[in-house]
């Protein structure tokens, strides 16, 4: 018979990186999840990804054992990466922050598309445009 899901727990970890400091203590805590297994189980699994931030969902059984599951970055943290960006505009829709080329929004919807519900990859690349947008950058093919 399977386990009683008692809860979804959704955060952003930096890959190898979870320590039991806020944001993680606190939303494992209240669950009644043993803190520091989930953290080096999290650090292991994710060595490959260092520093990467990960969007992970935590699922939590009724006997207080975990599993989760990582997803893969969000799409403004692969266009930051790409163009080697501190951060989109602090205007968006008023100031521009830089330029993005089809390539780029090609790649990112590209190792984006596992987690998307987009059909087709040119409906994965307007979902990655729209994250272009607001983020204040300007599309250079458009």
């Amino acid at each position: 018979m399977a386990k009683k899901v008692t809860g979804f727990i959704k955060l952003q970890i930096a890959g190898g990186k979870a320590n039991p400091s806020p944001p993680i203590g606190p939303a494992l805590g209240q669950r009644g999840v043993n803190i520091m297994e989930f953290c080096k189980a999290f650090n292991a699994r994710t060595q490959k990804d260092m520093g990467v931030v990960l969007p992970t969902i935590i699922t939590v059984y009724s006997d207080r054992t975990f599993t989760f599951v990582t997803k893969t970055p969000p799409a403004t943290y692969l266009i930051k990466d790409k163009l080697k960006l501190q951060s989109g505009s602090k205007k968006p829709g008023h100031e521009v922050a830089g330029s993005v080329s089809e390539k780029v929004v090609s790649e990112v919807a590209k190792a984006k598309e596992p987690d998307l519900t987009a059909a087709s990859h040119e409906a994965a690349k307007r979902t990655v445009e729209g994250s272009v947008r607001s983020m204040g950058l300007k599309l250079d093919y458009k």
